[in-house]
């Protein structure tokens, strides 16, 4: 007995998530060897939001738009994480991140479950903002990189040209610590694609991490937080807040009322994209 065939809807409903299927996996090849994806491109699986903040019930807005995830404030002036459920210790993490500006977001390695406390890696894409530096985030509140950016704009609001010019953060006193290596901002420069796709690739290797970043396949910058010396950081403290194995964490920042920055902290209406996100174990 020949089977019945399939109905078209059934067929055109199959063959429409097939084709989404591929659309959202298709930038995967630029994936390092042995490297495997942790996002899906097409669901949260294996991530969770969390509130930013002890004081905040806000989950924040997450969503998943032809393979791209967005992350932006809900309701404004609101921050949140979104936290991978696993964790890791050695690793090198891939991502392809495409900020707004002004958008305070960063890539936090070795985290707590709750998404508070880990090392960011900096991606401060508003005045005075570091890209590819380090801040510890609920661990002394360091800073760790040479050199900020503002920005001219076109009239459509994109950006004209990144003006680098000093660190420039009001708590910056007694916790701005100098990383071990960071790239001249001319280098940066040149590497960074306005308006566009940047990749960064990270690797924390170790309990206390030496943790490197590089930017469009040129390393920027490196930190080992093992010799690392600034108020309020202290290994024993990073291991009890954190653990041996941390979870990998995306920030939505807040608008605090009086935050000096305002809204060029997260401009209202503002999202980061991030896509081809991959790691591999070390």
């Amino acid at each position: 007995m020949i089977p019945n065939p399939t109905p078209r809807r059934i067929f055109l409903k199959q063959s429409a998530a097939a084709a989404l299927a591929t659309l959202a996996t298709s930038h995967l090849t630029a994936q390092t060897p042995n490297s495997r994806p942790l996002f899906d491109g097409l669901t949260l699986k294996g991530w969770t939001p969390k509130p930013r903040g002890n004081k905040s019930t806000s989950l924040g807005s997450w969503k998943v738009v032809d393979g791209v995830l967005i992350g932006g404030q809900y309701p404004v002036g609101a921050g949140c994480y979104l936290v991978s459920d696993e964790a890791f210790t050695n690793f090198e993490l891939q991502l392809d991140a495409r900020p707004d500006w002004p958008a305070d977001t960063g890539i936090y390695l070795r985290a707590a479950a709750d998404g508070h406390a880990g090392i960011q890696v900096n991606l401060d894409y508003r005045p005075h903002g570091s890209i590819g530096g380090y801040f510890g985030n609920g661990l002394g509140s360091f800073h760790a990189y040479s050199y900020g950016f503002t920005a001219d704009k076109h009239p459509d609001g994109s950006i004209a040209r990144l003006i680098p010019g000093p660190p420039s953060q009001p708590n910056d006193t007694g916790h701005l610590v100098t990383p071990d290596f960071m790239a001249p901002a001319e280098t940066l420069l040149k590497v960074w694609k306005l308006n566009d796709w940047n990749t960064l690739r990270m690797r924390s290797i170790g309990d206390v991490p030496t943790i490197t970043t590089w930017i469009n396949n040129v390393r920027i910058s490196e930190l080992n937080t093992a010799k690392l010396v600034a108020d309020g950081w202290s290994t024993d403290n990073f291991l009890k807040t954190c653990g041996h194995a941390g979870h990998i964490g995306l920030e939505v920042h807040n608008n605090a009322p009086g935050d000096w920055l305002g809204n060029d902290r997260w401009a209202p209406g503002a999202v980061c994209r991030w896509r081809n996100i991959t790691i591999k174990t070390l």
